[in-house]
């Protein structure tokens, strides 16, 4: 993955790579490497075979000139499933860009589940993201992404800044969803009913592999958020669910409850909460 350009010369550097194997019984941390402020917790097996990883950014937020970058492989017939234990936070930067990169790379057979609470950006940050999966043609995805434009409960709007966010999923080397979204703080799209409709929170639940029946099943849960909404569509195998909302945690837990209907048909397993969701 290229670099995103526009980077202060200062800032912390951070980059995390991990790899997963499956080693005949259960799905181990192969690969640990680390520089800077981005590392893990110790693997968990609440649900045995799957390894559930907790990723933290000790400095608890990311300012201007920040660069961070996650690199994760899942081989062969490992399943991995990451979150992280608290909400990401940009802070104001009085323009200068913090990026974050992050490459996903799940090989024949395995499993990922990248389930990230929500980002904050914080009003007068610059932020680049940009999230890449790459998929072997068995492979298997759900993850989301959720944003929040500024801090409404505090009386902050997301008046001032810019976020660029690129997210896209590959099977092998072609492209099957590629979203390129680029937001400025007091812009038109944050109210029109075109674009955000007034919300301050927006996210994307995306599951690999769908068809029918999961649309159908998540349909008929008829999950909704107050003063918010929720909807689903299929393209071909992708399943993807939208939301709006004022809050994040209406969003996170539509997304939570969308990941549970979904996660048997998809894993044939139900789905094993993380307890850091509750701590």
């Amino acid at each position: 993955m290229s670099a995103i350009a526009e980077t202060s010369s200062t800032g912390w550097r951070a980059r995390l790579s991990l790899g997963f194997a499956h080693d005949g019984r259960r799905t181990i941390l192969s690969h640990r490497k680390h520089y800077g402020p981005l590392v893990i917790q110790k693997a968990f097996y609440p649900e045995g075979e799957p390894c559930h990883i907790y990723l933290l950014h000790p400095p608890g937020g990311v300012v201007g000139g920040d660069q961070l970058r996650l690199d994760v492989e899942v081989t062969d017939k490992a399943h991995a499933l990451l979150t992280t234990p608290a909400a990401s936070k940009f802070y104001r930067s009085h323009a200068r860009t913090a990026t974050l990169e992050q490459l996903f790379q799940v090989k024949p057979g395995a499993t990922l589940e990248w389930l990230p609470q929500e980002t904050i950006l914080f009003a007068d940050s610059h932020v680049r993201m940009q999230t890449k999966i790459r998929l072997a043609e068995d492979a298997r995805f759900i993850g989301w992404e959720l944003l929040c434009l500024g801090r409404p409960a505090s009386g902050e709007k997301y008046l001032l800044g810019e976020c660029r966010q690129r997210f896209s999923i590959w099977r092998d080397d072609t492209p099957i969803l590629i979203e390129t979204t680029r937001l400025h703080g007091a812009a038109s799209v944050l109210d029109q009913k075109w674009g955000l409709q007034g919300a301050t929170v927006m996210g994307t639940c995306l599951a690999v592999g769908a068809d029918k029946t999961v649309l159908q099943a998540l349909r008929a849960a008829d999950i909704a958020i107050e003063n918010g909404s929720f909807t689903t569509t299929l393209i071909n195998d992708v399943l993807i669910c939208r939301a709006l909302a004022m809050q994040a945690e209406p969003a996170r837990n539509a997304f939570i409850r969308a990941w549970q209907i979904m996660r048997p048909f998809l894993l044939q397993r139900e789905a094993s909460v993380p307890r850091i969701w509750f701590t």
